[in-house]
């Protein structure tokens, strides 16, 4: 349904996508996580048509997305992190207006609009202006203007963005029921919004596809990972510094709990576990230790592992 080959794009001076290749199934719900920056809304601008690529290729629905353009675009919906919309219209006269652009009319128009209002839950405010209603309810309307063709994909950038958790909870809701006519891609940075939504995980950085996977293997991935969570009262640099010298540390996170006391999150890069060698090393500084256990990683640890191998964050306390 989706099928990206060495696809890169260049600016001035810049990669902002660097051979990306992956494919997603129809039926799927497919994440595209990333950081701020990472590509993520470049590479849904190029798959929806909006942005020329450097180089690779893309198909879309079974569409060339530079040979069929049209084509693609007839089988596509897309909301933009943005969500376009005409402010001073009324929901319905809004999505009617729209459904005339893709070629509706008469009682056809009529039916979808109803249908989307429906699916969407927008009956009870579709003569509401969408300038006075919620960000909820906004994003709502974004969705339903994305699916009002009956495209066969749907691409929706940051949907979540700016909501409150309830708006959040029901709008994945509607999320997941879309998967159910339509392969879905959705570009997000909030971690559980994958974990909970999608089927196929795609983690992106500086442009770089670092995984592309089954939520079912990647959680395989992460139960591989190795944790380590010590309390610790050291010096802030020479702690860092000796994690920075251990050869089996990938990366590591280091809070300061006040007190004295830093409390250190680490990932080992050969699975092993990792307390005996920092036991041995904290005694032979004379350092003083609280607390040490191996804990179960989560996608959070492997998203910052792959993200930002050898960074180390500094966190004060609140």
């Amino acid at each position: 349904m989706i099928q990206v080959e060495h696809l890169t794009k260049r600016y001035a001076g810049h990669t902002a996508l660097n051979d990306l290749s992956f494919s997603v199934e129809k039926g799927r719900i497919a994440g595209f996580l990333g950081p701020n920056g990472a590509g993520k809304s470049t590479t849904m601008r190029i798959l929806s048509t909006f942005m020329p690529a450097t180089s690779g290729r893309v198909v879309m629905a079974g569409y060339d997305i530079l040979r069929k353009p049209l084509e693609v675009r007839r089988r596509i919906g897309y909301m933009p992190e943005n969500n376009p919309l005409h402010l001073d219209m009324r929901v319905a006269e809004y999505l009617r207006f729209r459904g005339g652009l893709r070629g509706l009319s008469g009682q056809a128009l009529h039916k979808r609009t109803e249908e989307v209002l429906e699916q969407c839950d927008l009956k009870e405010v579709s003569k509401k202006i969408i300038g006075q209603m919620s960000k909820g309810y906004r994003q709502r309307v974004g969705v339903a203007d994305a699916i009002l063709h009956r495209p066969e994909v749907i691409m929706l950038d940051e949907p979540t963005i700016g909501l409150d958790p309830h708006q959040v909870r029901l709008f994945r809701h509607m999320i997941a029921s879309l998967a159910q006519n339509h392969t879905v891609l959705l570009s997000t940075h909030i971690l559980s919004e994958v974990e909970i939504l999608c089927d196929h995980i795609l983690i992106l950085q500086g442009g770089r596809l670092l995984a592309n996977d089954t939520r079912e293997e990647i959680q395989k991935r992460v139960g591989s990972l190795t944790q380590c969570l010590a309390e610790i009262q050291a010096p802030w640099e020479p702690l860092s510094e000796a994690l920075r010298s251990m050869d089996s540390v990938a990366d590591f996170d280091i809070q300061d709990l006040g007190e004295g006391f830093l409390r250190c999150k680490m990932h080992s890069k050969d699975g092993n576990d990792l307390r005996p060698m920092l036991f041995e090393m904290i005694k032979q500084k004379g350092w003083s230790l609280r607390e040490l256990t191996q804990d179960q990683p989560s996608l959070e640890d492997l998203f910052v592992q792959l993200t930002h191998v050898g960074r180390v964050t500094r966190e004060e306390p609140s």
